[in-house]
This record gives structure tokens, sequence and C-alpha cells, in this order.
């Protein structure tokens, strides 16, 4: 008895609980075929005559730029361009990570490919905007034939080298390298070009 009477409730209450879901207070979710859907209200309306008394809002790039003042040098904050930031090259090695990229190139001499990479990635945790790091986890991973992960790697390294010639020339072959190897041939040969201009 008790338990036909508490299963009757729980299949009131189901059947409660998915009839108040099928429609809501603005009617049934479907549309019938032919008729439009129902429309949203418009918003409220204010006055014209408050919007003109307003003072206008002015976007900061819309603003007239002010006169430089004339304090004196030593107060004076220095001249900021308006140009993004861009850091000229990525970070150097500090002496943990330089540690570790040395022992992934042991590891790689022996063949240890799975330990040269676990040292890379604690390298680049460590020094995560260094090009070089990039570089050698890429050359790592052409090591374990991943060559997918090492083109990625190789670009991210080329999007940290900034403006240091030495390591776009050394990323850019890396990525000829790399793309030759996986029959991008067009590919490397524009990376080797990119290379060459340098």
């Amino acid at each position: 008895m008790i338990d036909r009477l508490s299963l009757r409730t729980a299949l009131i209450a189901t059947l409660l609980s998915v009839a108040g879901c099928a429609s809501g207070p603005g009617g049934g979710i479907y549309v019938p075929i032919g008729s439009e859907p129902a429309k949203a209200p418009e918003p409220p309306r204010t006055s014209t005559d408050s919007e003109e008394s307003e003072a206008p809002v002015w976007r900061k790039s819309e603003q007239p730029e002010a006169a430089p003042e004339t304090a004196a040098p030593e107060t004076r904050e220095p001249a900021r361009s308006s140009s993004p930031s861009y850091r000229e090259t990525g970070d150097g090695l500090s002496p943990a990570a330089l540690s570790l990229v040395r022992e992934a190139d042991q590891l790689l001499a022996q063949g240890n490919v799975s330990g040269a990479i676990a040292r890379l990635e604690r390298a680049q945790r460590i020094a995560p905007r260094s090009a070089e790091v990039y570089f050698k986890l890429s050359e790592a991973y052409v090591a374990g034939n991943q060559l997918g992960s090492a083109e990625q790697f190789t670009l991210k390294g080329l999007s940290l080298a900034g403006s240091d010639i030495r390591l776009q020339r050394a990323g850019w072959l890396l990525l000829a390298d790399i793309r030759r190897a996986r029959g991008n041939v067009a590919g490397a040969d524009q990376a080797e070009e990119r290379a060459a201009a340098l």
C-alpha cells in the first residue's frame, strides 16, 4: 500500500514537472507551421529631449590630444609609444632551465627521447618565453618522430625569437627540415627563403 502510494506520488510529480517544462509563461515552445513566433515587447523609450540635453560621450581615442606638460626632467615620466608592446627578444635561460636543457641534450645523445622531452617541458615551465627551449623541444620531438608537435613548437619558438636574427635563422631552418620531413616541400622552401632573407 505504501509502495503504491509513493509510486503514484512520484509519477504525478514527474508528470507535473514535465508539463511545467513544456510550456512557459509565453505559451508553448513550438510554433505551428504558417504562424509567426511571438515577438518580444519593445524596450521602453525615453524622451528625445533628455538625449539632446546630455553631454555627448567621447571615446578616449576620439578625444583631442592634450599639449605636453612642461615639468622638470627628473619628475617627468618616460614617453610611452602608442604602438603595441613588443619584446625585442624572448626571455633568456635561467641557470635551472639551462641545466635542464643540458640534461636533455645528454639524454637525446643516449637515445632517451621521452626523458629529454620531460626535462625540456620542465625547462619550458621555468622559462616559458624562451625561444631556445621551444627549439630544443622541437628537436626532441623530431627525434621521437612526432613531426606535428615539432612543427608547432618551432612556430612558437619563432614567435618568441623577437629580433634575434641568430635564433630566427635557426628556427626557420629547423622548420624547413621538419616540413620537408613531413612532405611539405613548398612550406620547406618558404621557410628556407625566410631564413635566407635574414
